[in-house]
């Protein structure tokens, strides 16, 4: 009875492995379901699950699971722990901060987070609700908040809303401009009865100008995923270019998925970023330094 046991653990082991592996390198975004997976699943889960299973298997077994975590543990460090030397910052480079406010926090945690103000912040999932109180301390700046989408703006210069486009699914991209350059703010919605491919497709038609351009936001994928390929076509993500350290932003500070993205038009230069850790969101602050 005890074989019989071991065997099923290791028969249900192997189907386990072969499904998660088929879903995140083969099925991946291919259709509305198994990109509900793609997403519930990312490297970092894959690797604990096979850890995790490894407990209850033989060890002949277990030898070979422990070798795929480890195979897998090399690409997802390969894919997403990033090195790379900082360039030198001029006093008129631009310091661009995003953040999933997660509807409690504010521009005044942004600049405490950072130990200084940068020259523009953009905050989705943010009320405002103190808005008219930080305005009053920061008199010299300027502020824009949407009336009704969780959508904010900060910037030491004036701020020209160039346009603000809804989709019919709680997406929203506000296209504005600032220090001389032109920012497209983007928070999609995450909800699961949606489709990411529709919203993503709302998305790249709104990113109508593709040069001295800076796209930000919360995307709600992934770094990987085949909807951001538009993208990738004009503009380089600032952390994979000039980032050190996991690129994933959210969980909670765990390294699961990359869904905070800033993207730097290829004319322009990325000369630092940084992910900022915090627990007053379950998302990551990200802030990348642009050469203008």
């Amino acid at each position: 009875m005890l074989k019989f046991i071991k065997a099923l653990f290791n028969v249900i082991n192997v189907i386990i492995i072969i499904a998660l592996l088929a879903i995140h390198f083969v099925a991946k975004e291919s259709s509305y379901q198994a990109s509900l997976y793609f997403y519930t699943f990312p490297l970092p889960i894959i690797i604990l699950i096979v850890l995790v299973l490894s407990v209850f298997i033989g060890r002949r077994f277990r030898k070979y699971n422990l070798l795929l975590g480890t195979l897998l543990l090399v690409i997802w460090l390969g894919r997403s722990f990033k090195i790379h030397i900082p360039e030198d910052i001029k006093e008129n480079d631009l310091e661009v901060v995003f953040w999933n406010a997660s509807h409690e926090r504010n521009f005044q945690d942004v600049f405490n987070e950072n130990d200084a103000i940068p020259d523009v912040v953009v905050l989705v999932e943010y009320h405002g609700d103190i808005l008219k109180k930080t305005k009053l301390k920061y008199l010299d700046y300027y502020f824009y908040k949407h009336p009704v989408k969780e959508i904010g703006v900060f910037s030491k210069t004036p701020i020209n809303i160039k346009k603000v486009m809804p989709s019919k699914y709680k997406s929203t991209v506000i296209n504005f401009e600032t220090n001389g350059v032109n920012f497209y703010a983007v928070d999609v919605s995450g909800s699961m009865d949606v489709p990411r491919s529709w919203e993503l497709e709302f998305v790249t038609e709104a990113i109508t100008q593709t040069k001295n351009t800076v796209v930000l936001g919360d995307f709600n994928v992934p770094f990987e995923s085949m909807y951001l390929d538009k993208i990738k076509m004009n503009f380089n993500h600032a952390f994979s270019e000039k980032g050190n350290g996991f690129r994933e932003t959210w969980f909670w500070n765990i390294p699961l998925l990359s869904l905070d993205h800033i993207w730097v038009s290829k004319d322009l230069e990325t000369l630092k970023a940084v992910k900022i850790g915090t627990f007053k969101s379950d998302h990551s602050m990200i802030k990348a330094v642009v050469g203008k």
